[in-house]
């Protein structure tokens, strides 16, 4: 048998779950790996709690959680809408299904203040203008949130 190699310490891994003792708190050698599993954007680390016995994986608690598309063309799809673009011309520039452009749009809605943060410092939106859009999506209104956003940007 090989000899295996010393086990990684996970000290900058903190425990998600909310109920958990070491909630939050990096460097406490409570977190050991759990395994690696592949999907189509590459490993995704598994952990556990030794406090909890709970298992997450590295992206547990991000804005994107959960979703099985690469981080990075999920905000391609969000600053396409911003520039302009509709929904459906978004899915099939990205090949996507239309419904999972409007998924990801309610996600994003739902952590706004991240997104936010991503999309201000990556396009040239003001918050004022993103607040607009997070409370259409919110309320189902896209479609008049879009016809607006053409008016007021002269492209009619």
């Amino acid at each position: 048998m090989g000899k295996r190699d010393p086990k990684s310490k996970f000290t900058d891994i903190s425990c998600p779950n909310e109920e958990c003792d070491d909630y939050g708190k990096a460097n406490n050698q409570n977190i050991v790996g759990n395994g690696t599993y592949m999907t189509k954007n590459g490993k995704v680390q598994q952990f556990k709690c030794k406090t909890c016995n709970k298992s997450f994986i590295s992206n547990s608690n991000t804005i994107l959680y959960d979703l099985r598309t690469d981080e990075n063309i999920v905000f391609l799809a969000l600053k396409m809408i911003l520039k302009g673009m509709s929904l459906r011309g978004t899915a099939e520039s990205l090949e996507v299904k239309f419904d999972t452009i409007r998924r990801w749009l309610k996600i994003a809605a739902e952590h706004s203040e991240k997104v936010n943060k991503v999309l201000m410092r990556d396009l040239n939106v003001d918050k004022a203008e993103l607040d607009e859009l997070w409370v259409f999506v919110k309320e189902n209104r896209f479609r008049e949130w879009a016809e607006k956003k053409k008016k007021k940007d002269g492209s009619d």
